[in-house]
């Protein structure tokens, strides 16, 4: 989504279409929401610290994927209890998520309306700006209805080769490399077929 990129695309092939895909734009999200969380713990008490101390990872976590065994629901439901900005930007975020899941591009244009709205009213000033950059990215964001791509299985397998290359602290051989890399694709089909 930078400036430079868009630019870049726009220049050297201007027939494309960009499409900003669920799996950025709420990474993106995700961001903001940790550095608000950072923000608003260090104006806490030392007894909201502690509830809000844990919680890093149950903010980013998808609501289905709570485990009742870590009781995570109740102490996700706890913080966002006690400090009311960081309950509606979790909720904006949860919001955001529906966009992806809308039936028509015209749906999809209301619900990204509707955000960008109540977001802009929130009084929060992370949820207005990132309320600007969706109006700055509104044809790229509904441009996932005309072409449902996404560049997940990218990300996946990039982070699967930097794994890879982590865990053997490089390759000498880059034909070696290579093979591994073709390797990680014949093993995701051999699952799938």
């Amino acid at each position: 989504m930078s400036k430079a990129y868009i630019q870049a695309v726009r220049k050297h092939l201007p027939a494309t279409t960009i499409v900003f895909d669920h799996f950025h734009l709420i990474k993106l999200f995700n961001d903001k929401l940790q550095q608000f969380r950072r923000w608003l713990f260090n104006r806490a008490s030392a007894t909201e610290q502690k509830i809000l101390k844990g919680i890093r990872w149950l903010l980013l976590k998808n609501p289905e994927n709570l485990l009742a065994a870590r009781n995570e629901h109740k102490r996700l439901q706890q913080a966002l209890e006690l400090n009311r900005p960081l309950a509606t930007v979790y909720y904006m975020k949860e919001d955001l998520r529906q966009l992806w899941s809308q039936k028509t591009k015209a749906q999809a244009a209301d619900c990204l309306a509707d955000w960008i709205a109540r977001a802009k009213v929130s009084g929060i000033g992370m949820l207005k700006k990132f309320a600007k950059t969706l109006q700055i990215h509104w044809d790229g964001i509904l441009a996932y209805y005309d072409y449902r791509i996404s560049t997940g299985p990218l990300e996946g397998t990039n982070n699967k080769i930097k794994t890879m290359k982590r865990q053997a602290y490089g390759y000498r051989d880059n034909e070696f490399l290579k093979l591994k890399i073709m390797a990680i694709h014949l093993t995701k089909f051999a699952l799938v077929g």
